[in-house]
């Protein structure tokens, strides 16, 4: 069943159905608009919520962060927060899977509807002039006939009146022919104007607007199965993230799992543990024996009272549960517990080796580029690092002096120091190598050959070490002479395997087929690395 058959007549229903149904469209996609706007709000407040909870710390080394439960309060909070994110995409991919999508095809279903709708007044106003056209011709024909049945009866009425003269008569037959030819030709006019409205009401009834009909009955259909894939998206955007949302639902059943209680209660003793040992019993004094000393003795000064006596204990008593100034904070880090300052010295330690480890592979990189720039002056200044070497080099020295130091307060603290041991090349005013310990003084050591003695190491990477894997290719832009000990030559276009990536020296090393291996500039080639 179709509405062009069974609804053919019935065109303001459709007109009205149809639009209902595009409103119905319209009124769905505000719904979800208004539900992504919940979702936005409610995903901005958990993360609101989560970023006020957030314990505000300055580092990891805070102590209250090494409890477990603080920990999983933190676990808490990020997965909080990563449930937000997962109701912000619900909002967004509401906005563009339903909202986005369902605006456009509403506007394609209008337009299309609207010319559905011209098509069939069109077709109306067609038929309506054919119609005009035949009460046109119809009246036309009743004026004529009428005219002629009067010119006839006129003309019989002359035939019959003996006062008539034979002119007379003759001019009113001929005038009534004349009329009866006219109304034949209306009547004529009218039946082919009837046959013509007759055609095209035939083809308006049972094919144009049936046909218009369908079309809108095809809209409308389609308009309802967008509107259910609609609905169904609705359901689906949320399922689709109902996995992340378990896992940070888990996360947060984790995090109440990893609470251990007996290890918070070991990370306190170990946070506050001072070393000291306890004291010992307070001992006993003979009042009256001091008091018989002070009488005996009353001409050396005036006697002595116990609570003077006892005075010099005092501090001893009671210091367990007393109000503890402020101490001044000291360098040394003496204003601490013993056990609480070995603990500070040597994370302190830790530090200075890591900044003097960084500041070690920086001087050794500013002195490979040094030595290049001097061997290849095309591709820089050596002049241009000596502000740079200069500084690394007082950063060295710097860093040295204060990790011998802080080893020295560990020592005193009964600490052991276990920290690495540097060796590092400077530059003196000549361009000459030094080596420096961490001591901060500098050896007696030089490298006789200057000009090879940047890639000495370079030689060392590649002794009594098997063959690694490539980690990419790479391209020549330009040709290298490879003059320089550890290096290796190539020519322009040549592809070679990339073996170690540039460290920030500027060099990266590179493999042939044939097995040959060194170090070329990074900026005369292009990389690509394995992914």
């Amino acid at each position: 069943m179709d509405w062009g058959t069974e609804l053919w007549d019935q065109y303001d229903i459709i007109e009205k159905h149809t639009q209902s149904g595009l409103e119905l469209v319209d009124k769905y996609v505000k719904f979800v608009k208004e539900r992504t706007e919940i979702e936005q709000n409610y995903a901005k407040q958990l993360r609101n919520l989560s970023k006020k909870y957030n314990l505000k710390r300055s580092g990891k080394d805070e102590p209250d962060c090494r409890f477990s439960s603080c920990q999983s309060f933190l676990d808490v909070l990020n997965e909080v927060n990563d449930y937000a994110g997962q109701r912000e995409l619900i909002a967004e991919n509401m906005m563009m899977n339903i909202c986005i999508d369902l605006t456009k095809y509403l506007q394609d279903l209008k337009q299309e509807r609207k010319t559905y709708l011209m098509e069939a007044k069109r077709a109306q106003q067609s038929l309506e002039s054919t119609y005009k056209q035949l009460d046109s011709s119809k009246k036309r024909f009743e004026r004529e006939w009428r005219e002629a049945e009067r010119t006839a009866q006129y003309a019989e009425k002359t035939d019959q009146d003996i006062n008539a003269t034979k002119a007379d008569v003759e001019k009113a037959k001929q005038q009534a022919h004349m009329r009866s030819q006219v109304a034949e030709e209306c009547k004529n006019d009218y039946a082919a104007q009837l046959q013509k409205y007759n055609k095209e009401q035939n083809q308006f009834y049972f094919n144009d607007m049936p046909l218009i009909f369908n079309k809108l009955q095809d809209l409308d259909e389609r308009r309802v199965r967008k509107l259910a894939q609609g609905y169904i998206l609705f359901s689906d955007t949320e399922k689709h993230v109902m996995p992340i949302i378990g896992k940070c639902l888990e996360g947060i059943t984790k995090a109440g799992t990893n609470v251990n209680e007996r290890n918070d209660s070991m990370v306190v003793i170990e946070q506050n543990k001072s070393g000291f040992e306890r004291p010992g019993d307070v001992e006993f004094e003979d009042y009256s024996q001091g008091i018989n000393r002070a009488s005996s003795d009353s001409s050396l000064g005036t006697p002595k009272g116990p609570m003077e006596l006892l005075g010099k204990n005092r501090s001893k008593n009671f210091w367990l549960f007393s109000k503890k100034s402020k101490p001044t904070v000291t360098e040394d880090f003496a204003h601490l517990p013993p056990e609480q300052r070995r603990k500070r010295l040597q994370q302190k330690l830790e530090e200075i080796c890591r900044e003097l480890q960084k500041e070690v592979d920086q001087s050794e990189a500013l002195g490979k580029m040094k030595d290049v720039y001097e061997k290849n002056p095309q591709m820089g200044d050596p002049a241009s690092l000596a502000s740079q070497i200069s500084q690394t080099s007082q950063n060295v020295e710097r860093l040295s002096g204060e990790l011998n130091k802080y080893e020295t307060w560990l020592a005193e603290a009964g600490g052991r120091g276990e920290t690495l041991r540097y060796r590092t090349h400077t530059f003196n005013n000549n361009g000459a190598h030094d080596v420096l310990g961490t001591d901060g003084a500098h050896s007696d050591e030089s490298t006789p050959d200057p000009s090879h003695a940047i890639y000495a190491e370079f030689d060392d990477d590649f002794e009594d070490e098997e063959l690694t894997a490539p980690i990419g290719k790479c391209t020549a832009m330009y040709s290298f002479p490879g003059a320089s000990e550890g290096t290796i030559s190539m020519q322009e276009g040549e592809v070679l395997s990339v073996v170690e990536e540039d460290k920030g020296d500027g060099w990266t090393r590179v493999r042939r087929n044939n097995g040959d291996e060194g170090y070329i500039p990074s900026s005369y080639v292009t990389v690509n690395l394995n992914k």
